[in-house]
């Protein structure tokens, strides 16, 4: 046999390797590992026993030749040391070589070809090691398997004897294993580069479409699971992911089925699959393969396979999350991972209910503690101011009680939750008609509320507080007084409020401060700015951050953004 028709044997042999590397890819506990790197002892064990075991295939597909083998063992393990480091390429190549020393101990090339197998491995994993991820480059594999094969030969050269044979071997071998197993290195390196993308891009696909359902659903199962929120859940995903049905429960009943079934898996009624009480008292997902495995006592269940994933909150489960196949719509491996990163993303969305409960529960508090927090020194002022009217003008003095007694009601009842910014407004102007009945002139008032905004829902005491603000720490601060500004406007699906005034303003120092921790001002001046723009933050989000500008001598502006719901 001569050179070129080595060369060609050796190509024909590679395609075969080839299809079995592909066919073996495609088998799912293959595909499921990752190859995109190597983490673990026991991957990096399975990952060397992978291209040991290819490059004793790449033994067995090569040509006898002169007391020898034409081989493609090179291409298999400098992959796997590109691809696994110095342990797998190592390891790869020890596995294929002391194979080749084995079957042929006697063998005049069984040592020289054995040796250079392993340092080929070895060297690969070493350029792995220093180039980490750029390693997986067919340039780098094709370079390492022409300097790998051409060591192969140096060592034949000196090892095997007699010296006239091994020449011989040389000279016919040398050029069909130099082209072939470069070439195969590349294409084999370009392989495993494609399963890599092949896999990242499902990865990146399920993770979109795991993100997009969770990003739909998160409004209904931040409320809790119940019957309401399940259903709004299961037709959302069952709209999204091709399956037969989709059902969500507690721990004893189907709070939702939408799909094929739904004449007898009825929400409200217990749970009829036995697979299901097990995913309860396991908490382990589960892959339904056959009708029987489900556990459907009905006869004429259309349900075929089914994906069962549990749903826990307090380090309990509280219910499951299932996907069910039917002959026209079956499940796969890759619905199974989707419904477990649903499974994890809603029991995560279901702990976060708690918090959220929490959360509310302490905004309210603030609210009341805000709301029994009335200045003495305001009471007793306008107590005063209201005083000095009845001698002199009793009416206004009747306008201004009726004025105080709406501000103390409106503050002491501990009842409210959101209110109409109408509301609101009137405590601002009872506020205000008391202030300016004592200061005159030297405040003066600008409001000016869009249409529509009035209804608008928003936490009490919001606005109220920052107007007094403005008024005690800027306008009141300037011998002649000033003006505030109160604005209200509907703007992209929010209620924006701004508060102004033209006083003496603060330098960027004193807004941090204010804006870092509750101002000392509460305690005896009415209720401090920060108290009211955390309060925002705490109810709707850090995004509902309230805006303050101000400048020495150029006032001060608040802008609040309120959503329609909290």
């Amino acid at each position: 046999m001569d050179t070129f028709e080595i060369i060609l044997a050796l190509a024909e042999r590679f395609g075969l390797m080839v299809g079995v590397v592909f066919l073996l890819m495609t088998i799912t506990p293959v595909q499921r590992m990752d190859f995109s790197r190597v983490e673990s002892r026991w991957r990096t064990v399975l990952v060397m026993l992978l291209f040991g075991t290819f490059g004793i295939l790449g033994t067995y597909t090569g040509n006898s030749v002169f007391q020898s083998v034409a081989n493609l063992r090179a291409m298999v393990v400098i992959t796997g040391g590109l691809f696994g480091g110095p342990v797998v390429g190592i390891g790869a190549g020890l596995i294929a070589g002391a194979h080749r020393i084995a079957t042929d101990l006697h063998g005049f090339s069984a040592w020289p070809c054995g040796i250079a197998t392993a340092l080929e491995g070895l060297a690969a994993g070493m350029v792995c090691l220093w180039l980490r991820e750029r390693a997986m480059n067919w340039r780098i594999a094709a370079g390492l398997a022409v300097l790998g094969e051409t060591v192969h030969m140096l060592l034949l050269l000196l090892l095997a004897r007699p010296f006239a044979d091994a020449v011989e071997l040389v000279r016919l071998i040398a050029p069909p294993m130099l082209l072939v197993n470069s070439v195969g290195a590349a294409l084999f390196v370009e392989v495993i580069n494609i399963f890599s993308r092949d896999r990242e891009r499902r990865e990146s696909l399920h993770a979109q479409l795991i993100l997009d359902i969770a990003n739909l659903t998160v409004s209904y199962l931040r409320s809790g699971l119940s019957r309401a929120t399940a259903e709004a859940t299961a037709e959302i995903i069952h709209q999204r992911v091709g399956v037969g049905a989709v059902a969500i429960t507690d721990t004893r009943n189907v709070l939702a089925h939408v799909g094929e079934g739904g004449d007898h898996h009825l929400p409200g009624h217990e749970i009829r699959t036995d697979a299901t009480r097990r995913v309860l008292e396991t908490g382990e997902a589960v892959f339904l393969h056959t009708a029987r495995e489900i556990g459907c006592n009905h006869a004429a269940c259309p349900m075929t396979s089914g994906i069962i994933v549990p749903l826990h909150k307090d380090g309990g489960v509280v219910g499951t999350l299932k996907f069910y196949g039917s002959a026209t719509r079956p499940l796969n491996n890759t619905l199974f991972e989707v419904a477990k990163g649903l499974g994890n993303l809603f029991s995560t969305q279901l702990e976060l209910e708690d918090i959220q409960v929490k959360e509310q529960m302490l905004a309210h508090a603030e609210i009341r503690r805000l709301q029994s927090q009335i200045n003495p020194h305001f009471l007793f002022n306008s107590l005063n101011t209201i005083t000095s009217f009845c001698r002199t003008n009793a009416e206004r003095a009747r306008e201004l009680l009726m004025d105080l007694s709406l501000y103390m009601r409106r503050n002491l009842d501990l009842s409210r939750g959101f209110i109409p910014l109408s509301e609101e407004l009137e405590q601002v102007r009872s506020y205000l008609a008391i202030e300016q009945a004592r200061f005159g002139e030297r405040i003066k008032v600008d409001m000016d509320i869009a249409d529509g905004c009035l209804a608008w829902p928003i936490p009490p005491l919001i606005i109220q507080p920052l107007v007094e603000n403005s008024i005690r720490h800027g306008v009141l601060a300037q011998e002649r007084g000033g003006t505030v500004r109160v604005s209200a406007a509907r703007r992209d699906d929010c209620l924006e409020v701004t508060i102004s005034d033209n006083g003496v303003g603060m330098d960027p120092e004193t807004v941090a401060r204010v804006l870092s921790r509750e101002c000392a001002d509460s305690l005896h001046d009415g209720i401090g700015m920060r108290n009211c723009l955390s309060r925002l933050e705490q109810i709707y989000g850090p995004q509902y951050s309230p805006e303050v500008t101000s400048a020495p001598g150029q006032g001060t502006s608040i802008r609040l953004r309120i959503p329609e719901k909290a």
